[in-house]
């Protein structure tokens, strides 16, 4: 059956609490769960941030659509209860309840009219759109954006000076803390093309090798032999191959049977870790998202 989208349980989370009954958010979030049929599987199934569950957050905003309506109210913090409107409204049986229902009702039209002031004015998707929550709007956009952003560096990487990407991974191994780097001769290097120095007397050292491939391009077992080999002969237990392209199989499966201490990282995980280490990208928009403080507005 699938996750519901946050529209389709609006109607079951309002039967539910047909009973006139005050129950917890969790209760609710249970409830519909089972009632659809989810599998353990989908009920851990995140949002794009890894945050919260996508159950949780859909089921979380069908009852925010049903609290500005005025069919539900909440008489204590993470309780919900039926209201009279909402009665009235399951003794019309209707055969659903979503946001063109939701619209009859005042209070409902003014929360509307202060969302739409705020989103898009884009409106090709419009029928899509109302089908997600608006956190999973806003982290669609975000995972898209993220992707572009991606690409984008890798198509920069890929062409870039081969001894300038050499720096850029040394750089980054720097950024992410394992200690200061340096990039090696541009010949005469034996493979390595950085080395990173984990204490002040250079006694941890991290080999790298960089190849800044396309992304037909992978890297070979024999490659990553020559690799080891340097490392055997430096006496190197630690080592760093990273590449604009990637790692077929058999490459990945070789590194799990080598005693050396070697990993991997291939286009799409440079890319992740540039940005997340702030390496070549920089901040352009950044976004607070805000909820009510209710231990503010509490009285004790």
């Amino acid at each position: 059956m699938g996750i519901p989208d946050y529209q389709s349980l609006m109607l079951p989370l309002l039967q539910y609490l047909s009973d006139g009954k005050e129950r917890n958010i969790r209760e609710v979030i249970d409830y519909l769960s089972s009632k659809f049929k989810l599998s353990e599987e989908e009920k851990d199934e995140l949002l794009p941030s890894g945050k919260q569950p996508i159950m949780d957050n859909r089921v979380g905003w069908a009852r925010t659509y049903l609290l500005k309506a005025g069919l539900l109210f909440s008489p204590q913090r993470s309780y919900i209860k039926i209201s009279d409107r909402g009665l009235n409204v399951l003794k019309q049986n209707p055969k659903e309840i979503n946001i063109k229902f939701l619209e009859q009702f005042p209070e409902f039209i003014e929360f509307r009219t202060i969302k739409k002031e705020s989103s898009t004015k884009n409106t090709n998707n419009k029928e899509e759109m109302e089908d997600i929550t608006p956190d999973e709007l806003m982290e669609k956009g975000y995972s898209s954006i993220y992707a572009n952003l991606t690409q984008e560096l890798l198509v920069k990487l890929r062409s870039v000076d081969p001894y300038y990407f050499e720096k850029i991974v040394v750089d980054l191994i720097d950024a992410m803390g394992y200690g200061k780097g340096k990039v090696t001769q541009k010949s005469g290097d034996g493979g390595v093309d950085g080395i990173i120095y984990q204490d002040k007397l250079g006694l941890e050292q991290i080999y790298i090798q960089a190849k800044r491939y396309n992304e037909k391009n992978s890297i070979g077992i024999s490659t990553l032999r020559s690799f080891v080999g340097t490392l055997d002969e430096a006496g190197v237990n630690k080592g760093i191959f990273i590449t604009t392209s990637h790692f077929p199989k058999e490459a990945e499966n070789f590194v799990k049977r080598c005693s050396k201490n070697i990993i991997l990282i291939d286009g799409e995980e440079l890319s992740r870790l540039m940005i997340e280490n702030n390496v070549g990208v920089n901040t352009t928009k950044r976004y607070e998202i805000k909820k009510v403080d209710v231990d503010f507005f509490s009285d004790e």
